[in-house]
């Protein structure tokens, strides 16, 4: 995949993308009010992946900042935050959604979700996950109250916010442009939408 070329992320749908130590990739909000959601896994063993519990513990935040490395399953670096554009407010706690969330919401039929986005966009690169790990939900505006319960809220970016992620090892980063409809996750108006990414390579 040629670098500096703009990745379309299409709305309700997932990509995956091969990347190398040392390039970075840019994700980009295109109309402001799209969560991503987002994996990496180590491109030499898939079951290896950026974790996010493992990461607050090495960041000591729920929310990181720009500066802030996202770890692995193993502890090691594999993604870390280079430039936000964005106010910065990213979800690492929330699972992602699948067949069994939307039934719980009284969804009816399939509805497409980030679950088997990841496995879809993985499986066209001829990949395979063993298991679907939290991702990190870029743009996803989940507050933590005072009392400590969690409270869904649109999100606060704006079109053409951005967060580049550096790349610390050789990974495959799978991107999903979150399907939730129920709920105002992407914006108070439910409508997902496409957004893109940006792979640059090393200066």
């Amino acid at each position: 995949m040629m670098s500096n070329e703009i990745l379309t992320i299409p709305a309700r749908k997932g990509v995956a993308a091969a990347v190398h130590a040392g390039h970075s990739v840019r994700v980009i909000n295109t109309h402001g009010q799209q969560v991503v959601d987002t994996w990496a896994f180590n491109a030499d063993d898939m079951s290896e992946f950026m974790s996010m519990e493992h990461s607050r513990a090495a960041f000591r935040r729920a929310n990181p900042r720009t500066g802030d490395t996202y770890v692995t399953n193993r502890r090691r670096p594999i993604l870390n935050i280079a430039e936000d554009t964005s106010p910065g407010i990213h979800d690492t706690l929330i699972a992602a959604c699948d067949p069994y969330r939307y039934e719980q919401l009284g969804h009816v039929g399939h509805h497409d979700n980030c679950t088997e986005n990841l496995h879809a966009a993985l499986s066209e690169l001829g990949r395979e996950a063993t298991e679907t790990p939290s991702p990190l939900n870029l743009f996803m505006n989940i507050e933590i109250k005072s009392d400590g319960d969690l409270e869904w809220l649109p999100p606060v970016s704006k079109p053409g916010d951005a967060i580049t992620l550096r790349v610390e090892m050789d990974c495959v980063v799978v991107f999903s442009a979150c399907p939730m409809d129920l709920l105002p996750i992407n914006g108070v108006d439910n409508e997902p939408t496409e957004a893109h990414f940006e792979i640059r390579g090393s200066h």
